[in-house]
């Protein structure tokens, strides 16, 4: 297993959260993506880095089929200017290359913002996460992971 995912792993299992790692390939959509671990697209999580406007980072968690919302989580935030940042920034922020980024096993602790509709899903729902390696994909369920990492849960997102 890869050092990053290592590094997923054992932060999860000291969180007492449940994981279960997943091999997977190179996806060209969403779908295809969910499908390699084995769930629906909508409960894939993306792992977004921001930059606010004094240089720190957090982390928000965007389900599949939905996109940030800037003025929602400004608002939940508490700021009026937030960026996406350059990979290489992000890749300093969390050790993990974009595409990989997940709230567990960050090399930095990050504040971690997600989607209210996260929260919304049955509370034996798994979701898919990334696991700081592209050859694999993590599993978890997502009120552990949510209080496992202290997330601030809002709704920070809309439809794609």
């Amino acid at each position: 297993m890869p050092a990053g995912t290592q590094r997923v792993v054992a932060d999860a299992e000291a969180r007492g959260i449940p994981i279960r790692v997943r091999e997977r390939g190179p996806a060209t959509s969403l779908a295809e993506a969910a499908a390699q671990i084995g769930i629906e697209p909508g409960a894939l999580v993306k792992t977004l880095v921001i930059r606010r406007h004094d240089g720190t980072y957090l982390l928000a968690l965007v389900p599949g089929g939905r996109k940030i919302s800037w003025p929602l989580l400004r608002q939940a935030v508490g700021v009026n200017r937030l960026a996406l940042p350059h990979a290489d920034l992000a890749f300093e922020a969390t050790g993990f290359e974009r595409g990989t980024i997940t709230p567990l096993g960050t090399t930095t602790e990050l504040p971690v913002f997600a989607d209210a509709s996260i929260a919304e899903l049955p509370a034996d729902s798994w979701i898919g996460l990334g696991s700081g390696s592209h050859q694999h994909g993590i599993l978890v369920p997502a009120a552990a992971l949510l209080s496992g990492v202290n997330a601030t849960v809002a709704p920070i997102t809309d439809a794609e």
